[in-house]
């Protein structure tokens, strides 16, 4: 007897959406706030270019911040043979890298380099001196050139490494060419292993 009254409205029923606007879509994509490292050097580091990049409205600084924040596999190192490419025609200026830098022993003469990086290999450091260049620090760097004026932003090659090699789709009859350029993950590359279905025209298919 005491039940509420219902009322009858002309408004259809909807189901809730998402607010994607001020959410988003996209989750566990966030950026990085802070480098993850421990390293206590990078932490400062990251201080020093991102109070720049604020302070200075600097680009460069919001670059380098950025990148000090990423993990080491984004962070790719940089081979001296690739430096010397990239800079040439760039004489006089400083070529910054977020990484390390590497020797190349088939570099055979190295130019004359002046590269801010964050660490060097011992042979990378004494071929860039020897040949009359400068390895400097990215804190030396922001004291020289703290928005970034007359220097190039170089970065190593991100899939370089070997595991990349085997990122891909499987193969199979009837998409034989999706394994193209993709490594396979072979126990052995001995007669018994992987050298039938799929590699012989004369059993089943050849990719």
């Amino acid at each position: 007897p005491n039940q509420p009254p219902t009322y009858q409205t002309n408004r259809t029923s909807f189901k809730m959406g998402i607010d994607l606007k001020a959410g988003g879509r996209r989750t566990g994509h966030n950026a990085r706030t802070a480098p993850v490292s421990k390293n206590v050097y990078i932490k400062l580091l990251e201080k020093l270019y991102a109070f720049l990049a604020r302070r200075a409205d600097s680009k460069f600084g919001a670059t380098i911040v950025k990148r000090l924040r990423m993990s080491k596999i984004n962070n790719p190192p940089i081979s001296i043979s690739r430096m010397a490419r990239y800079m040439k025609g760039k004489e006089g200026k400083t070529a910054v890298i977020v990484g390390a830098v590497t020797d190349d022993p088939r570099l055979l003469e190295v130019p004359q380099l002046t590269i801010a990086a964050l660490r060097f290999t011992e042979t990378a450091r004494a071929r860039i001196v020897k040949a009359g260049g400068e390895c400097i620090t990215l804190d030396q760097l922001a004291l020289r050139a703290p928005k970034g004026s007359n220097t190039v932003l170089l970065r190593g090659a991100k899939n370089a490494r070997e595991s990349t090699r085997y990122f891909g789709h499987r193969t199979s009859v009837n998409n034989p060419h999706t394994h193209n350029g993709v490594k396979p993950r072979v126990i052995s590359k001995g007669r018994k292993f992987e050298k039938a279905r799929g590699r012989r025209r004369s059993t089943g298919f050849k990719v």
